[in-house]
């Protein structure tokens, strides 16, 4: 009798403990479509719409557009295996960000990729299509100041060529575990290169020069990196990442360019432990970019 009362007892904390760490109301994810000229057909997207949009109609909100990685979409990525909703509710409800939309939008079905390459006009696709798009069927303010992205792995190396090649279209930019170089085989354990021919496909088009970040910020002009220190660059990759070594070689470009920056190497790998962790600081980050430090921070 009383192993089955242990037995209870333990099985009551633990839905206590779900139900603290779930907000019971908060914003919402939305796996919807939208219509692209480009793409020549349909694209999937996921929103996060935060508490309070679908009442307060007056208000526009900040955005942050969040890429995933090699292998996942908008929903396989950061919506199931990320646990986008849950943690955005948690860290604007504990005040370490402001209300924002986070907008997903996949580059893995049909592709994968975020660059242009024959076919997949995909980099096209998101600066002339996907933004304008969600500045017009959402409460977005539509102004660089207000607009941030982050992405993991292939959306990291997305993200820093994205605020790189446009860096007036950014007040902040985050890139997670980046695909930066190619890692060294003996640092390629898995072996994906090698696996997956749809990988290698992909990769002769991520590693072109025009996509290569360190070759952009090499062969920048004095203008150029004046409007890409503009940017607040916020570059995280895990200690036992198979990725390291390019963050690494991107630390050290951007200290000889004397691009401002922050960089985290925190202990973890190339897994979504990792990202997960990584999402709450991201967040605060780009609100404090976003000169919403007064309306949130408590």
């Amino acid at each position: 009798m009383r192993l089955l009362f242990v037995i209870l007892f333990m099985l009551g904390s633990c839905a206590l403990l779900r139900a603290q760490e779930i907000p019971s109301e908060g914003g919402r994810v939305y796996n919807l479509t939208m219509p692209s000229t480009l793409m020549q057909g349909d694209r999937n997207y996921s929103v996060y719409l935060p508490e309070g949009y679908e009442t307060d109609t007056l208000r526009r909100y900040p955005v942050l557009y969040l890429l995933h990685g090699l292998g996942n979409t908008n929903t396989k990525g950061w919506v199931e295996r990320g646990n986008v909703e849950a943690i955005a509710n948690r860290v604007i409800a504990e005040g370490r960000a402001c209300p924002m939309v986070i907008i997903m939008p996949d580059a893995g079905t049909d592709g994968p990729g975020y660059f242009n390459r024959e076919g997949w006009p995909y980099e096209d696709y998101f600066f002339q299509e996907l933004i304008p798009y969600m500045e017009s069927h959402y409460r977005i303010l539509p102004d660089a100041m207000h607009r941030a992205i982050s992405g993991l792995s292939m959306g990291g190396g997305g993200t820093l060529v994205y605020a790189l090649r446009h860096p007036e279209l950014f007040a902040a930019a985050c890139p997670l575990s980046a695909l930066v170089t190619f890692p060294t085989r003996s640092n390629n354990d898995s072996g994906w290169m090698d696996k997956y021919p749809q990988v290698r496909a992909w990769a002769t088009s991520a590693m072109q020069p025009e996509n290569a970040p360190l070759d952009l910020i090499r062969n920048a002009t004095p203008e150029q990196l004046s409007a890409i220190s503009r940017v607040r660059w916020y570059i995280d990759c895990g200690d036992d990442d198979y990725l390291y070594e390019g963050n690494l070689a991107l630390y050290m470009l951007l200290r000889e360019k004397q691009i401002p920056f922050q960089y985290r190497m925190r202990d973890g790998a190339h897994n979504w432990l990792y990202w997960q962790s990584a999402l709450p600081d991201v967040m605060t980050f780009v609100s404090l970019s976003f000169g919403e430090a007064s309306s949130f921070i408590r």
